[in-house]
Parts: C-alpha cells; sequence; structure tokens
C-alpha cells in the first residue's frame, strides 16, 4: 500500500525558514515524480515544486523560485522542500503528490498524480 506522509508544517513568522518532509513508502521510489502543491483558503490547490526522483531535475513555481527548495534523500525514500524568506501567501495546506514517470511539462497538473498525502500546515504570521 503506498503511502506519502507530510510532516514538518508549523507556524512560522514572515522572512524565516521551515523544511517539510514527505516520506514515501509502499512504492518504487526511483523512477517518479514527486511534487509538492500547496492550498490557501478559498483558494485552488497549486504547485509549489518538484522533483524527477531518477534524474534529479527540479522544478518551481515562479513564486517560490529562489525560497525554496525541493530536494530528495533516496536512502530515506524522502522528499523535502526547504522554505526560506516565507511570506503570509505561502500560508496553506502543504501536500506531496507522486506519479509515474518524469515531471516535465506537466508537473504542476493535479490529476497527473496517482497517490496524495494527507498534508501539513503551514501558517506564517506577520
Amino acid at each position: 500500500q503506498v503511502q506519502l506522509v507530510e510532516s514538518g508544517g508549523g507556524s512560522v513568522q514572515a522572512g524565516g525558514s521551515l523544511r517539510l518532509s514527505c516520506a514515501a513508502s509502499g512504492y518504487t521510489y526511483v523512477g517518479h515524480c514527486i511534487a509538492w502543491f500547496r492550498q490557501a483558503p478559498g483558494k485552488e490547490r497549486e504547485g509549489v515544486a518538484a522533483v524527477y526522483i531518477g534524474g534529479g531535475s527540479t522544478y518551481y513555481a515562479d513564486s517560490v523560485k529562489g525560497r525554496f527548495t525541493i530536494s530528495r534523500d533516496n536512502t530515506k525514500n524522502t522528499v523535502y522542500l526547504q522554505m526560506n524568506s516565507v511570506s503570509l501567501e505561502d500560508t496553506g495546506m502543504y501536500y506531496c503528490a507522486v506519479r509515474d514517470g518524469g515531471c516535465s511539462g506537466f508537473w504542476r497538473i493535479l490529476t497527473r498524480y496517482n497517490y496524495w498525502g494527507q498534508g501539513t500546515q503551514v501558517t506564517v504570521s506577520s
């Protein structure tokens, strides 16, 4: 049974940092795309960043480029999202998701993902 478990969310002041983790199990880890999405209250879920586990290519939304870094630890079957210089607009529920195959071209499309985690809440305050 595939499981994705997010952790690391919490409350942080604007300008601060958080690191989210997504631990995958029951899944052939290598050769897939794992992405982070977020959903703010009243807004649609949007792609934040993605990494192709096979080759390590990374993808970012324009709104987080230069501030967030997605990385993976293949020995731990875990993907991380390092969030620096957070702003109020980064508040939301953060989800990780995994799909078969690569990320290129469609990593932001929710329906392309096979499995989702339960989410971890990030709240940024001023």
